[in-house]
């Protein structure tokens, strides 16, 4: 599986669920079952790819504009969640945080932000085809710290000037 087969994955599935991450988790999951063992792998190591290229302090610091408030947990949540939101949005989060403010069209922090059975599908998908947990994907680990310069969680005026358009779009 290549960058661009995962990435329409992750878009007819997101389509199909219709936003609803949980639902997309699910549909992958039906997807991931109807391939061969190792393109679920190939797609796991994708998905791990990202994940550990979004942990980044500057990320973080825009899902706890969007969620008002981000644990550790939530922030890995999230992460899962941006990446089910499609490349063009990743990327851009990436790239630039305080640009999901143009990225999303719309945010409910009561259903979006936590992809948490998004990054158990590719898992659950390989133990049903095998029967056997998926092996280590052979790829470099997230870092123990976020990259970057940590963000002040508490300090709301650093973060609204931090993140202007996403202050100015999902908190005021």
């Amino acid at each position: 599986m290549d960058e661009t087969e995962f990435w329409e994955l992750i878009d007819t599935t997101r389509a199909a669920a219709e936003g609803d991450p949980e639902e997309q988790a699910d549909v992958l999951v039906d997807r991931l079952l109807q391939m061969d063992p190792e393109l679920v792998l190939d797609f796991a190591r994708h998905f791990e790819a990202r994940y550990n290229r979004a942990y980044r302090w500057d990320l973080w610091g825009a899902a706890w504009v969007l969620l008002d408030g981000c644990s550790d947990d939530a922030f890995d949540f999230f992460r899962c969640w941006l990446i089910g939101q499609g490349r063009e949005v990743f990327e851009g989060a990436v790239h630039e945080p305080d640009s999901l403010a143009e990225l999303l069209d719309d945010f409910d922090d009561e259903i979006d932000g936590d992809g948490e059975e998004l990054g158990y599908a590719a898992d659950e998908a390989y133990e049903q085809l095998t029967g056997t947990v998926a092996p280590d994907l052979g790829i470099a680990p997230a870092p123990s710290e976020p990259e970057g310069t940590p963000v002040d969680f508490e300090n709301e005026g650093a973060l609204a000037q931090r993140y202007p358009r996403l202050w100015e779009r999902f908190r005021e």
